[in-house]
């Protein structure tokens, strides 16, 4: 493995080996292997259509969804190969939640957009105890608690990414994706969302694609650099920023191109 992947130590969480995503006959993500370590936060950077969704998707099988894909290589989960003979996607989707780009809250309640997830599981416990947790642990309780019934549409943009992040949360996964979380959101917003995400890395392994290098420095243990479809450079993120291996990353970084 190349002196640019430089892999955490420590317990691993998810571990991508030699994994490729094709889209009909364009290979999109080429070959990636690379460890990401357990209840730490790893960034993935790099310029448009580099391959950072890609990658992201392929840890909760989201690209399952789109028509002509096809993986190759292996994508594992505790040491599982999430496209292994008899792994269910939907348990693969609820151990490994997922939060996108844009918020995509349901035209319902927000409560109900809380328990939505629960109650298709066939959760036993106590909802409204499972609601203000989950909304606790997303940093909105104290604005929300007060009018649970509200529809979530009338809530703010960043108010409604949290409310996603806890929907996530509700049905209890171990992973947390994002996909971009903050990119629609104003400074204010998006500074909670990163407060959200150094919080739940106490419980939770959290994975972010982003476009802002200054929010991959500020939330992210680990930084992956990703060209063209490739890991170019994985590690520390505060080595990756100050002292990069390869020349791509350092142009990358310095906004020589991208």
């Amino acid at each position: 493995m190349s002196e640019a992947i430089r892999n955490p130590a420590g317990p691993v969480e998810l571990e991508a080996r030699e994994l490729s995503v094709l889209y009909g006959e364009t290979r999109a993500l080429k070959y990636v292997s690379l460890k990401i370590p357990d209840r730490q936060v790893v960034s993935f950077i790099g310029p448009s259509g580099c391959g950072k969704s890609t990658l992201l998707r392929c840890f909760n099988r989201m690209n399952d969804l789109i028509p002509g894909v096809k993986i190759e290589g292996e994508a594992l989960f505790q040491g599982r190969n999430l496209y292994g003979t008899g792994v269910d996607a939907v348990d693969v989707r609820r151990r490994i939640g997922m939060v996108f780009q844009k918020p995509n809250p349901f035209p319902k309640s927000i409560y109900d957009n809380v328990v939505f997830g629960p109650k298709i599981n066939g959760y036993k416990g106590d909802f409204s105890e499972l609601v203000e947790r989950s909304l606790r642990q997303a940093a909105l309780w104290e604005e929300v608690k007060d009018r649970l019934e509200a529809n979530a549409l009338s809530l703010s943009g960043g108010q409604q990414q949290r409310l996603c992040i806890a929907r996530a949360l509700a049905v209890e996964p171990e992973v947390l994706l994002m996909d971009e979380p903050a990119s629609a959101l104003d400074p204010i917003a998006t500074q909670k969302i990163e407060d959200l995400i150094y919080d739940l890395k106490q419980d939770y392994t959290v994975v972010i694609v982003t476009h802002s290098m200054q929010q991959a420095a500020r939330v992210s243990d680990h930084t992956a650099f990703l060209y063209m479809g490739e890991v170019v450079e994985y590690g520390p993120t505060n080595e990756l920023f100050t002292n990069p291996r390869e020349e791509r990353t350092e142009a990358y970084i310095t906004g020589r191109f991208g």
